[in-house]
């Protein structure tokens, strides 16, 4: 099957929406952090302190971070109890961003299965570059590992393919509650196998975003213990190489989007009922195939590692944190902010900021990637 996605006056303009919203709750840190309220020029009030939006962003980024602000356009409540309603809403809210999206950048779309597992193959509508014709990234999409496949996996794929003019391989891999760790991993691993009988590891990238930058990092992870050669560079975006949220960022994250603090239960409230399977379960905190940071031999093994993030994303401090272990067990690893952007930001391709990212990411790829 081919899609082919261009530039179209006829495409309906979708109203910009945040990423940080666009992930389920279960993705979210705990919102634990000081109570926040909100003017409506985008100023939070935590605690009597001030917090205006930020001075470095650009005209876009700072209308629309104060539209995530005030207007919070998915609101901020826990996700559907029916998955099956849960990913037909954040599939809407992905296309918030890919329709706009596809018009600013031209890209053909195909289903392939590689190695028994569903892929889209996304490449540049005007061809890929001469120099790229025997390289490839792959990403593996967010969505806190219940959401997101063949629209945030687009969201991700799509400018990179169309900016760096590159061939993206985007993995449907299993997801909770129906799988649990580490189906998603299997997954990545065999296709990757199959992508490693036509590509030298040299010449291959992998990176994701949430989640798929944690799947990022795990896969990194069970490529080493199965004996699998590592590929030439990864992408761990608004993620970490453990738990997604960790230090300042994850107790301040929320209160700094004017997301408000989770109403406490009563005491003599009955108790909540069990919660329902995730993705990563019951798997121990020290795992190094699930959170590779607890591991420094895993770690050294790493291929040059990229991250990025933003100062108001509560996996700031955890990704930040990353890039120094890395950098201490001998690993090549650039670690790149915006200020004041959020979780995911670089889904909406239309600020500034976002493609100052993809020029960064593309960068980083044809710098690290064998010709």
């Amino acid at each position: 099957m081919m899609r082919v996605l261009k530039p179209c006056c006829g495409l309906i303009a979708a109203a910009l929406a945040g990423a940080v919203a666009a992930l389920p709750a279960s993705a979210h840190p705990a919102a634990s952090g000081p109570p926040s309220t909100v003017r409506t020029d985008g100023t939070i009030l935590i605690d009597g302190v001030q917090l205006p939006l930020s001075n470095l962003l650009s005209p876009q980024g700072a209308a629309y971070l104060r539209h995530l602000i005030v207007d919070k356009p998915f609101g901020e409540g826990p996700p559907l109890a029916d998955i099956t309603a849960e990913r037909a809403r954040q599939d809407k809210i992905m296309h918030v961003f890919l329709d706009p999206m596809v018009k600013r950048y031209a890209v053909k779309i195909r289903e392939q299965r590689i190695g028994g597992v569903v892929t889209d193959v996304v490449e540049p509508a005007d061809g890929i570059a001469p120099a790229n014709r025997n390289r490839v990234l792959i990403n593996l999409h967010g969505g806190g590992f219940v959401t997101g496949a063949r629209t945030a996996s687009l969201v991700e794929s799509v400018p990179l393919a169309a900016v760096m003019k590159i061939k993206v391989i985007s993995i449907d891999y299993r997801m909770g509650p129906e799988h649990q760790f580490p189906a998603a991993s299997e997954d990545v691993a065999a296709v990757y196998r199959e992508i490693l009988k036509t590509h030298d590891p040299k010449r291959i990238g992998i990176y994701g975003c949430s989640a798929g930058g944690m799947l990022t990092a795990q896969s990194i992870a069970w490529f080493q213990t199965h004996n699998l050669p590592r590929p030439a560079a990864a992408g761990i975006f608004c993620a970490s190489l453990g738990q997604l949220a960790a230090g300042d960022s994850a107790v301040l994250g929320m209160a700094v989007l004017g997301m408000s603090r989770p109403a406490r239960r009563p005491a003599a409230a009955q108790p909540a009922p069990p919660p329902a399977p995730t993705y990563m379960g019951a798997v121990a905190n020290d795992n190094p195939l699930a959170y590779p940071l607890t591991a420094p031999a895993v770690l050294a093994k790493f291929p040059p590692t990229l991250f990025i993030s933003g100062t108001r994303s509560f996996e700031f401090s955890a990704a930040l944190n990353s890039h120094n272990q890395l950098t201490k067990a001998g690993v090549e690893s650039q670690f790149h902010g915006w200020d004041g952007m959020f979780h995911g930001f670089f889904y909406n391709s239309e600020l500034p900021e976002s493609r100052e990212a993809y020029d960064m990411m593309t960068k980083f790829f044809d710098t690290q990637l064998a010709r």
